[in-house]
This record gives C-alpha cells, sequence and structure tokens, in this order.
C-alpha cells in the first residue's frame, strides 16, 4: 500500500543495497500517481530528468507529463524496473517517455544521454537535475572513502556540470534547469559530510549560473527538500534509522515525492516561474533554507 501526503506513521525497519527500488519498499512511496492533476503548465514542452525512475525523479515525470510535457528519463542499468514503470506512467498521461539508461558518472555517458534526449525528443526545453547519491551508514569523516568520495562527487556535482553544459548547446529562450539541491546545504547531518557538502555547492552552482544564462532568457533554479521517502533511503541509511525518518521536522513526518513535483513544476513553467530565476525552493516539512 503507497504513503499518502499527510501520513504521519513511522517506517518499519528495513535495508536495501544501493541503488535501491522502489518494489521492495514498504510502504510504498506515493508519486502521484493517483492524485496529480495537471492543467497544461507544460504543454509541447520537453525535459529530461536524470534520476527519474524512481522517488522524486518519478513523482516529477509523471506530473510533467500530465502537465503536457514529453520526458526522457535517466537511470543506472540496474534500475530499469523501476523506469519501466514510470515511462508507463508517462504514456499513460499520454505523453512521450524516453528510457536512457548509463552511468552519468563517466562524462562520455552523461553528454551522450543529453544528446540522445534531444535526438528522441526533437529539442530539449527543461532540464531537470535530479539524480543523485549519499551514504549514511558511517560514523564519522574517518569512514568516507576515496570511491565513496568519487561517487558522491561525480554523480552529484560532475554529472551536474557536464549535463547542463551540454544541455546549454540546445536550450534556448524560454528554456529552464531545476537542480534538486537539499536541507543537507542548511542543515547537514554529520553522516552526510560529503553529501551535504555537494548540495551547499548546488545552490552556489544555481545562483552562479543563473547570472550567466539570465541574458539568453534561460532560468535557473532549484529545489530543497527535507526528508523524503524515496528508494535513496532504506539503500543508503541504518536500518534503524529508517524507523524513525522524518521525525524531526516541524511537521513530524517525513515527505513523499509527490510533494516535491508541483515545486518543479512551478519553476520549470513559464506561465507560473516566469520572472523567477537564482531561487532555492524549499520543500522541507517545515525545516528553514535560509
Amino acid at each position: 500500500m503507497s504513503a499518502q501526503p499527510g501520513d504521519d506513521q513511522g517506517f518499519p525497519a528495513q535495508q536495501q543495497e544501493p541503488p535501491g527500488l522502489t518494489e521492495p519498499m514498504e510502504p510504498q512511496p506515493d508519486h502521484g500517481e493517483s492524485s496529480y492533476q495537471g492543467s497544461g503548465k507544460l504543454t509541447g514542452r520537453r525535459a529530461l530528468i536524470t534520476g527519474g525512475d524512481s522517488g522524486i525523479g518519478r513523482a516529477v515525470a509523471i506530473a510533467f507529463a500530465r502537465e503536457g510535457a514529453d520526458v526522457a528519463i535517466s537511470y543506472l542499468p540496474e534500475e530499469q524496473t523501476d523506469a519501466e514503470t514510470t515511462a508507463r506512467w508517462v504514456e499513460e498521461a499520454g505523453c512521450r517517455c524516453v528510457l536512457l539508461p548509463g552511468d552519468i558518472t563517466t562524462e562520455q555517458t552523461a553528454r551522450e544521454t543529453v544528446r540522445k534526449a534531444v535526438g528522441e525528443l526533437g529539442g530539449l526545453d527543461v532540464l531537470v537535475n535530479n539524480a543523485g547519491f549519499q551514504m549514511a551508514r558511517r560514523q564519522s569523516i574517518a569512514d568516507i572513502t576515496t570511491d565513496d568520495l568519487d561517487r558522491v562527487l561525480k554523480t552529484n556535482l560532475y554529472a551536474l556540470f557536464w549535463i547542463t553544459q551540454e544541455a546549454l548547446e540546445h536550450m534556448g529562450e524560454g528554456g529552464s534547469i531545476v537542480n534538486n539541491s537539499s536541507i543537507q546545504a542548511y542543515e547537514p547531518s554529520s553522516t552526510l559530510l560529503d553529501y551535504a557538502s555537494t548540495k551547499a555547492a548546488i545552490n552556489n552552482f544555481t545562483v552562479n549560473l543563473a547570472a550567466e544564462v539570465g541574458q539568453r532568457g534561460i532560468r535557473v533554479n532549484a529545489v530543497a527538500p527535507g526528508p523524503i521517502w524515496t528508494p535513496l533511503q532504506p539503500a543508503t541509511q541504518y536500518e534503524d534509522k529508517i524507523e524513525k525518518f522524518g521525525s524531526d521536522t516541524p511537521l513530524g513526518r517525513a515527505g513523499q515525492p509527490a510533494e516535491l513535483a508541483p515545486a518543479f513544476v512551478f519553476l520549470a513553467s513559464n506561465v507560473t516561474a516566469s520572472y523567477v530565476s537564482a531561487t532555492v525552493l524549499g520543500v522541507t516539512g517545515g525545516k528553514p533554507v535560509f
């Protein structure tokens, strides 16, 4: 059974290995499958969503499609089953979904992902840099291995740079880039030192890039989620931490991916956010983003 926005129950202890999949999760996340209703805010737009197979990415893909956008989603090959489920929801909304498996921590794959999306969709209007990786199963900075650091930095920052560079070659006036930041940029957890550092960098990237490309009529913003129930959590947290996940927010619970999607739609759409750029929009359950 899927959790619903507003549910305040805890989560049963559970654990997966990275990158994590949706099907084993209990309860199932809510991606807006039965709740999100579009109103044409993205009609005719073409969007690339990294990490679009599950979690926040899936919710954004569903919402974008119901707003009228064709989407391409990138994901790791081992996430194929999740990607196919997302594609089904997009297609049921009457829009195209291009599947782009590959590891974007390599530059060639990252750049080819954009080129393939452009080729399949016939152009690119919206880029959502959503893919991210964390690992919280550690006690101190001494536990962060070089391999861990490479994976976090290359997923969260290197890929973001490569994909954005490539996307800007194809985006024109009216284009929109939405990055996925985090409450960790403002209220970092000691076990997520490397991850939190990348999210602070993404905020800086967002503001600086907005200043550069604004003259081209391209907007750049970010969404900063709080604790959100996605496969990343059981795949990267200690099992006993899952039971209290999100309970430290002012609203007293974790958020659902469906509760993030409207923020991405707002920032992506020129109907709702034509004069919004260099902004980080917090969706954190009450935790401050300043």
